[in-house]
C-alpha cells in the first residue's frame, strides 16, 4: 500500500477509504458514555479547556458560529449562550450517534433558538463560503483523515476576518510529565474504558492517536499552508492540549 493510499488510524495504517468508517465504529461505541469518560478519563479538566477555548473565542452577541465535531454539545451550548438571540450556532458531527446523543441533550436543555445541528464531514463542510465569524474543532481534527483538506474547507466557510479554534490534544513540553502521560494513555485508560463502556480498544485508539496528531509548531504550518494567518497556540496543561488559532485574510 503506497502512502498516498494510506493513513494512520491510531498505529495502524490503514486505507484512506477505510478510516472514516473506523473512526465512526469507535464513536457509535462510546457516544452514550463519551461525557462520562471525559470527566472521568480527564479528572474533568475537558471542561476547563473548552472553557478556556470559550473565552478565546470571545464571540459576539448576533455572531454566527459553527462548532465542528461537537458531540455532545457542551462547547456548542456555551458559545450559543455567547452570540445570544440574534446570533446562531450549528453543532455539526460526522457521527450519527454522537450527533443524536448532543441533539437530545440540548433538547431537553430548551436550547433551540439559536442552535441548530447537523451531520457534516469535515472536509466536505454543506455551507456556503464565508458565512460564519467563528468555527471552531474540539478533540476531532485528530481524527479527520484529511486534515489538509478540512482546514481548507473551514477556511471557505469563515468570513474574511473570522477565526478558527483547534482545540487538541498534543504534545507535553515536559519530558518527566510526557512519560507519565504515555503511561497513563496506555495502561490505565484502556482500563477504565473497558470498565465504563465495555470497551478497552476504542480508549486504546484514543491514545494512539494522539500521538500520530501533529505537534503543535506542525498543526501551526498546516494551519498557515490552509490560507490562515497569524496562527499561533496556546499550551494547556503543559502541553497536553493546546489551543490553536487562526484568521481569515
Amino acid at each position: 500500500m503506497n502512502d498516498s493510499d494510506s493513513t494512520d488510524f491510531g498505529f495502524e495504517r490503514v486505507p484512506r477509504s477505510e478510516k472514516t468508517s473506523r473512526v465512526a465504529q469507535v464513536f457509535d461505541s462510546v457516544a452514550t458514555k463519551y461525557d462520562l469518560m471525559n470527566d472521568l478519563m480527564s479528572a474533568g479538566l475537558h471542561r476547563i479547556w473548552k472553557q478556556a477555548a470559550r473565552t478565546m473565542a470571545a464571540v459576539r452577541p448576533g455572531q454566527q458560529v459553527l462548532d465542528l465535531a461537537g458531540g455532545t454539545g457542551d462547547l456548542a451550548a456555551a458559545l450559543a449562550a455567547d452570540v445570544g438571540p440574534a446570533g446562531r450556532v450549528v453543532l455539526a458531527d460526522i457521527n450519527a450517534a454522537m450527533l443524536a446523543v448532543g441533539r437530545d441533550r440540548l433538547l431537553d436543555r430548551g436550547l433551540t433558538n439559536n442552535l441548530s445541528w447537523v451531520q457534516a464531514d469535515a472536509e466536505q463542510l454543506p455551507f456556503p463560503d464565508a458565512c460564519f465569524d467563528l468555527a471552531t474543532i474540539a478533540f476531532g481534527l485528530r481524527n479527520v483523515t484529511d486534515k489538509e483538506r478540512a482546514l481548507a474547507a473551514m477556511q471557505r466557510v469563515l468570513k474574511p476576518g473570522g477565526r478558527l479554534l483547534v482545540l487538541e490534544f498534543s504534545r507535553p513540553t515536559n519530558p518527566l510529565v510526557g512519560r507519565l502521560y504515555d503511561q497513563y494513555s496506555f495502561q490505565v485508560l484502556p482500563r477504565l474504558g473497558r470498565l465504563v463502556t465495555g470497551d478497552a480498544d476504542s480508549y486504546r485508539y484514543l491514545a494512539e492517536s494522539i500521538r500520530m496528531h501533529p505537534d503543535q509548531e506542525r498543526l501551526c504550518e498546516l494551519m498557515a499552508a490552509a490560507g490562515f494567518n497569524d496562527c499561533r497556540y496556546h499550551n494547556m496543561t503543559g502541553g497536553i492540549v493546546a489551543l490553536h488559532i487562526g484568521s481569515k485574510p
